[in-house]
């Protein structure tokens, strides 16, 4: 099969794009490497199945190209990090929306399976849990910037389902804070690589607030079987799933566990949100997935537990010499 995944220098979509070539697929990624590195994928030099290609998704020639060469898209591309999202809103919601809308449309006019990755936070805050797919979405005030990547995932979602009502096949995954090997601890904001950065420096781990929000984390590999399942199933066009290990802890218990793991004589040091991210800053006390539809209809159970995750995922940073 000819696949083209967007975004595929970067963290998740350089792991899919190694599953995908390993089942024989010739695959097309394409990157405008704001976020996504080309040593993520550098281990395939020379295979004569990766075709490498360093552009936007809002480039509508180069997109239709690729898009009308394919036989599937999984559609990775855009730009996350809750910091990167305070800061340019506007950004966030151009890249976002515009550029899944070109892909879509595009897939529709050549006839091209998708699969869309979306997020947790479409959900926002909504306190019912654990969040079904079909929950209803609760978002502050539009004058946080913070909402703005949630509202825009949640109308990428939207035009897939659109699109899939006018023919297109179509699915979604909704990832719960993927990890592992490949973050990058510069660049989209994940707490478990920033943790690891600083515990391997000795520096203190910045947690926020007062450390009791609790996250879902799941490992990329778990991640990325989940996204190839939904992707390549049937059952699953006109559907979302969330892709999720439903193990929550504190963001606080996540920074002992680093810090023992990796054998830090590091100390936590809490900071307010505001400091972080400036005045105004809203979050989500707790994130917990109900991950019963996407085993129940994919056959999918995230298999790798925390602490095994992230003993992975340090033994990499110090392999990288973080």
């Amino acid at each position: 099969m000819r696949i083209l995944i967007t975004g595929g220098a970067g963290f998740i979509g350089s792991h899919l794009a190694d599953v995908l070539l390993r089942e024989g697929h010739r695959v097309t990624v394409v990157d405008d490497l704001s976020t996504g590195k080309e040593r993520n994928i550098a281990h395939h030099e020379g295979d004569d199945l990766l075709f490498f290609v360093e552009g936007g998704i809002l480039d509508e020639a180069l997109m239709e190209r690729l898009v009308g060469e394919s036989d599937m898209v999984y559609h990775l591309a855009a730009l996350v990090g809750v910091k990167y999202v305070v800061d340019d809103p506007l950004k966030c919601i151009t890249t976002n929306v515009q550029g899944t809308e070109r892909v879509l449309a595009l897939a529709h006019c050549y006839s091209v399976r998708v699969l869309f990755a979306s997020t947790s936070e479409v959900f926002g805050r909504n306190p019912r849990l654990p969040w079904r797919e079909d929950d209803d979405r609760v978002l502050g005030s539009t004058r946080i910037a913070r909402w703005s990547y949630a509202t825009a995932k949640a109308l990428d979602e939207h035009l897939c389902f659109a699109y899939h009502a006018l023919g297109l096949p179509v699915s979604i995954v909704r990832y719960f804070n993927a990890y592992g090997p490949r973050l990058d601890p510069d660049g989209y904001g994940s707490v478990i690589a920033k943790f690891i950065g600083q515990a391997l420096r000795g520096e203190p781990l910045t947690v926020h607030g007062d450390g009791q929000q609790t996250r879902c984390f799941t490992y990329v590999g778990d991640s990325v079987r989940g996204t190839v399942l939904a992707g390549m199933s049937r059952a699953a066009l006109g559907e979302a799933f969330n892709i999720a290990r439903q193990e929550e802890v504190t963001i606080l218990d996540l920074a002992d566990t680093i810090i023992s793991l990796a054998g830090s004589s590091s100390e936590i040091r809490m900071i307010p949100y505001a400091e972080a991210y400036g005045p105004g800053f809203e979050d989500t006390s707790r994130r917990l997935p109900d991950v019963s539809k996407a085993e129940r209809m994919l056959g999918f159970v995230a298999a790798v537990p925390l602490e095994e995750g992230l003993r992975k995922t340090i033994t990499w940073f110090r392999g990288r010499g973080s």
